[in-house]
This record gives C-alpha cells, structure tokens and sequence, in this order.
C-alpha cells in the first residue's frame, strides 16, 4: 500500500473587530480564555489547568498540568515576537513551525496562522485550522465574559447520526442548539462535533454498521479516580468494553445491566 504523502502546511484566517495591537495582546494573553476546553481539546485533558504563551523570543507555548505542582507540556518554544504584527514558533511535540500574522483590515484584524513542516519533518499535527475560528467569538464577548475559562459539566449525551454534520446543523437551525465550536457548514464532515446547552455537552458521532437506532444514546461521565472507578466497575460485575485508554482524554467505555452503554473519562482538575 502506497502511503500518502505529508502535506506540507496547512493555513487558517479569520478577521475580529478590533486593531492589530489588540489583536496581538488578546491572542496571546487571554488564549487561556478563548481556547475552547473540549475533552480532545488538549494533548493531557485529564490534568491541564491551563493554556499558556510566555511573551518574547525564547518563550514558551505551554499546557500547564496541575499535578505534579509546576509540571507542564512545552508545545513550542517562541522564535520571532513582534507585537501586533507576528510571532512564530517552533513546535516541540512535532515537526512544524507556526507564523501567526496579524494584518489590519477595514474595521479590524485579520489573523493568519500557518504551519509549516521543517525540512525532513515527519510528524505534522495541522491543529490550527481547527482552533483559530474559537478566537473571533472570544473577542466578540469579551467585553461582557466573565474572565474565567468555560468549563464543561460532567455530564454529557453522545448522539450517533447517519450524518452527524447534517444533524449538527438541523438541531442548530431547527431546536436552537449551539456550539462553543462551531456548527459544520454544508460540505463539512469534522470527526468531532460537540453542541453546548449551557455548559452541557451533546457530542454527535457517526453512527457505524453494527450500532442500531435503539442503541444511539450513550452516556458520558467525568470522574474525579479513573482508575478507582474502573477497577470498582470491573469488580462489581460491568460488562468492560474497553479499558482505558487515551486520546487526549483518559477514558473506558462500559455497559449497564441491560446494555446500555457509558463512557466514563478523567475530569480535569477544576472541572
């Protein structure tokens, strides 16, 4: 079999209303604010407190862990800082370097993030396309947010669709349901879609062959032990369907008595 080959970058823009300086500063300073905590969200989901850029040539793109005390992930180290013009970075978890532009437009800013891979580069995660469209919702309700990041409950539904895009946008336009995200426009086929009532997540996820309709509901569940819990399902007679495993979450996957199934992840410190 003939594997693909890597593509070598991948570019995302979007304008806000304000000026590029501001633009800057915000960007960098509240990314902690705007960066949306989704359970796939992070590289550790299950320990981070906090997304963070040190400021100036030498800084640091960091996930700040709650345990150990003062332990983090360094995601890139800053290469060029101009404010309210660029800054770039050099990514310590891949093969990529990002330049972040900020170019005046009428009536504000547009921000341009492109990753590129390094000559002889192997392992690209192009994340940025898939995160820079958080940030003009922030900025657009900055102003009457509480500065404090949005944390999901520990309650959520999974809801498993044919067509989960074309079901994200009828609940949309149909029950009013939104997103912290964002809604899949038509020809838009995300992997992950997750819809928000308050602070409570629906996640629509494509329904596969040996799923039938009376079975497309689960239920998911944030716990403070992982491990406690799983060994206290294990032992009082669950029936396992996979242990734990991680994807930028911890989690396992269970069924109740009568079949029903659950999905039981880590919560974050704080969640």
């Amino acid at each position: 079999m003939t594997q693909e080959p890597l593509p070598r970058s991948a570019t995302a823009s979007v304008e806000v209303d304000v000026d590029p300086a501001t633009a800057f500063r915000i960007f960098t300073e509240e990314i902690d604010l705007w960066w949306v905590r989704g359970p796939i969200n992070f590289w550790d989901s299950a320990r981070v407190v906090e997304v963070r850029i040190e400021p100036g040539v030498g800084g640091r793109y960091l996930e700040v862990y709650a345990t150990p005390p003062g332990d983090a992930l360094e995601r890139g180290r800053i290469t060029v800082w101009e404010p309210g013009a660029v800054f770039a970075y050099r990514s310590s978890v891949d093969d990529t370097e990002t330049r972040i532009t900020f170019d005046p437009v009428d009536g504000g800013t547009r921000v341009t993030v492109v990753e590129s891979l390094v000559e002889g580069g192997t392992k690209a995660v192009y994340a940025w396309p898939n995160v820079l469209h958080w940030f003009p919702a922030w900025v657009s309700r900055r102003d009457s947010a509480p500065r404090t990041p949005r944390e999901l409950d520990r309650l959520a539904i999974a809801l498993h669709y044919g067509d989960p895009a074309a079901a994200a946008r009828w609940l949309h336009t149909v029950f009013g349901l939104d997103s912290w995200d964002k809604i899949p426009a038509e020809g838009q086929n995300p992997s992950w879609i997750e819809l928000h009532v308050g602070s409570a997540a629906i996640l629509l996820f494509k329904r596969t062959e040996n799923r039938s309709v009376g079975l497309d509901h689960e239920t998911w569940v944030y716990v403070d032990d992982l491990d406690a819990h799983f060994a206290r399902s294990t032992s009082s007679g669950a029936k396992i369907l996979s242990e734990i495993h991680q994807h930028g979450y911890r989690r396992y996957e269970a069924e109740d008595h009568e079949g029903h199934r659950w999905v039981f992840a880590q919560a974050r410190p704080g969640q």
